[in-house]
């Protein structure tokens, strides 16, 4: 009997089986990739370092589908805004990735970039040195945690006996599922970003040489 010949890889296809494998099951084995592709994990390794190669390779391909702040001189806070909205995005396409995005330090290219464009952005904007990473962090940390909203069930809160009466009374009032979870994170990041411009109006202007 001939011996059936092992499917032909290339990067590509492994990214693609991984995030499918991802978003199913949400997780990623070397084994469990390489019976998806109908190959082995040793072919696997001849285009990859290994699994967490695979997660950067990822990380990299998503943030070029990112809208990246276009440092023109524009209101800044309409940048932060239209990227922020991007990148929830982008994550919230892919929940089940969040957890292996977050666990290990990012290198790749193009999600490195721009954070550098976010953070010059910011710069520009005033905020000071020590306080671009800490703002990039809240803005990020809340991209993911808004990625992830859009996640949960349509019915977060549900009480019986009418113990939380006024939890409840809220709920009525307000919107359900998707709908609730977009005005959330648009009234949440309108509040990070007067939060914002109200600490760097409250800033003294730094000394500039003539």
């Amino acid at each position: 009997m001939a011996q059936r010949r092992r499917r032909l890889l290339d990067v590509g296809m492994i990214l693609e089986a991984a995030l499918a494998l991802i978003d199913e099951h949400g997780r990623l084995t070397m084994g469990e990739l390489a019976g998806r592709l109908g190959s082995s994990a040793s072919s696997i390794y001849h285009h990859v370092s290994g699994r967490a190669e695979i997660v950067e390779l990822i990380r990299e391909r998503l943030a070029t589908q990112v809208d990246l702040p276009p440092l023109d001189g524009t209101d800044w806070a309409a940048q932060v805004t239209a990227w922020m909205h991007s990148y929830r995005r982008g994550l919230a396409a892919h929940p089940n990735l969040i957890p292996l995005l977050i666990g290990q330090t990012m290198t790749a290219g193009a999600a490195l970039e721009g954070y550098d464009r976010v953070a010059a952005l910011l710069a520009a904007a005033g905020c000071p040195a020590d306080e671009v990473v800490l703002w990039v962090t809240v803005l990020d940390s809340y991209a993911v945690g808004a990625a992830l909203e859009l996640a949960s069930p349509v019915d977060v809160w549900r009480s019986e006996g009418g113990r939380t009466p006024v939890l409840d009374a809220a709920v009525r009032a307000g919107p359900r599922g998707e709908a609730r979870a977009d005005a959330a994170f648009d009234l949440g990041l309108a509040a990070i970003l007067t939060g914002m411009q109200q600490r760097l109006a409250g800033l003294p202007v730094p000394d500039r040489a003539d």
